[in-house]
């Protein structure tokens, strides 16, 4: 199999057009502030359908281009654009690449749309250019543009820990439809961090008995997920507490927090149960979607690593 048709849709006019995925916090504890100023993490993370779409295209004498249809995203602070530098950088290799980055996952969504595109750059380029680096090199890589970013390097579910750094892969969840609320209000990341308390740190129970009944085929309780973060974000951000409520009068049985918020998230066996609480937030006039989690395999289909198989 060529290196066009294992990393996505490559064009007879020489676009090549992949996907990058959000991702949800199944459960995100802090566990405490460490020495260099970051907090102590564990957290499950899951890959769901919502995605952005990059396409690439050479250009010649090592030009790097990054346009966005979202202006706020289209200068060379775009983690795009420093994951190319990066990957370059790390190898001597100076090929010019265009990027165009199509965003559907929301900005400032604790989503990790940012992320993920930058993910998607590492592994893609790695592919397209023949630059061979191995799992463990992108992950460092990943690792110096951004917490999350290493997550994305390996998709599906995983139980990420440390400031986000240390990746272990999880067997693929079962099949469930994952329903996405976004309040109208941005919160920061650096400031949702700094408002906790050593009072709301988490001993990292919820997240080592959630890995434990993944590896042991179970289906996650509800109960038992959480985010250490979300009381002091709904505190701060009366909107995002008032989501929450409006997901519950929905119909949600659970509903959580992902990442440093706002966006609010729940989760739903079947379509029959999601549908009505969907219709409804959407006749609020509510920012909804309605997804699903998305396998491993499945969130690197257009990627393949050195001495891997086809995915």
């Amino acid at each position: 199999m060529n290196d066009s048709s294992r990393m996505g849709e490559m064009r007879s006019d020489g676009w090549l057009f992949t996907r990058a995925y959000a991702k949800v916090n199944l459960t995100l504890d802090v566990l405490g502030r460490r020495a260099d100023g970051y907090h102590e993490l564990a957290s499950v993370l899951q890959t769901v359908a919502l995605a952005d779409t990059l396409a690439f295209r050479a250009l010649p004498n090592g030009q790097i281009e990054v346009f966005c249809d979202a202006p706020a995203l289209r200068g060379p602070e775009n983690l795009v654009y420093r994951a190319v530098e990066a990957l370059r950088g790390a190898t001597g290799c100076r090929r010019g690449v265009r990027i165009e980055l199509q965003k559907r996952i929301p900005a400032q969504g604790g989503l990790g749309g940012g992320s993920s595109d930058a993910a998607m750059v590492l592994l893609a380029l790695n592919r397209w250019w023949h630059l061979g680096l191995a799992r463990e090199r992108l992950l460092e890589l990943a690792a110096s543009l951004g917490s999350d970013v290493p997550f994305f390097v390996l998709g599906g579910t995983a139980l990420v820990e440390g400031r986000g750094e240390r990746v272990t892969p999880l067997p693929d969840l079962p099949g469930m439809w994952v329903m996405l609320l976004k309040p109208s209000v941005a919160v920061s990341t650096p400031a949702a961090f700094r408002a906790l308390t050593p009072a709301d740190y988490t001993d990292g129970q919820a997240t080592a008995t959630l890995v434990s009944a993944i590896r042991g085929s179970a289906l996650p309780s509800l109960d038992g997920l959480m985010n250490a973060l979300e009381a002091r974000v709904c505190q701060e951000y009366p909107a995002v507490a008032e989501s929450r409520a409006a997901f519950f009068q929905a119909g949600a049985q659970f509903v959580c927090m992902s990442g440093s918020g706002p966006t609010l998230f729940a989760l739903f066996p079947s379509l029959a149960e999601a549908a009505p609480v969907y219709q409804a937030l959407l006749g609020e006039g509510r920012q909804v979607w309605l997804t699903r989690a998305v396998s491993r395999k499945e969130a690197l289909r257009v990627v393949s690593l050195p001495g891997e198989s086809d995915i």
